[in-house]
């Protein structure tokens, strides 16, 4: 079953890139007391997640934190280390990476997608969620092959 809005997210190991290196958390105390902007992509250096995805949430950081966000985390069916060094390329200090290496979080969330037509396995459909202290407030998913709904353009215009 699909996460929906009011639903608590699952509780399962994610890993944070940091600048030491990649730091396990567990998703139930990393979103606790606190308004994240949540997105996914299927993949890393992806070219809509690179060339629109992350750079939208890249751009429109401040306007997300004056609205209440606290954070705003990506994730991906990737590793800490392909996560790090894509917002090194292409994202900025605003943006927390947390992947989701072995997709627990997708599958649990009930939003994973199996990629592999394309050559990328099972990874993540692309969605963007607004998480209050754990619980889902707005869920916004795409249809497969767009980019829209999951925009921080759109997210902002939910606030």
């Amino acid at each position: 079953m699909t996460i929906a809005v009011g639903d608590r997210l699952p509780d399962v190991k994610l890993v944070k890139a940091t600048a030491e290196g990649p730091e396990q958390v567990q998703s139930s105390d990393y979103f606790k007391d606190k308004t994240v902007a949540l997105f996914c992509v299927p993949g890393a250096f992806t070219p809509t997640c690179s060339a629109k995805h992350l750079p939208g949430y890249v751009e429109k950081a401040d306007e997300l934190k004056a609205k209440g966000v606290d954070e705003i985390v990506a994730t991906a069916v990737n590793d800490a280390f392909v996560l790090g060094a894509w917002n090194q390329a292409a994202g900025s200090q605003d943006i927390t990476m947390l992947a989701d290496g072995n997709g627990d979080f997708a599958k649990a969330t009930g939003l994973d997608a199996d990629f592999s037509g394309f050559g990328m396995g099972q990874r993540a459909q692309r969605y963007s969620m607004l998480v209050e202290d754990g619980v889902v407030k707005q869920l916004n998913v795409e249809a497969p092959g767009d980019f829209s709904v999951s925009s921080a353009e759109h997210m902002l215009g939910q606030m």
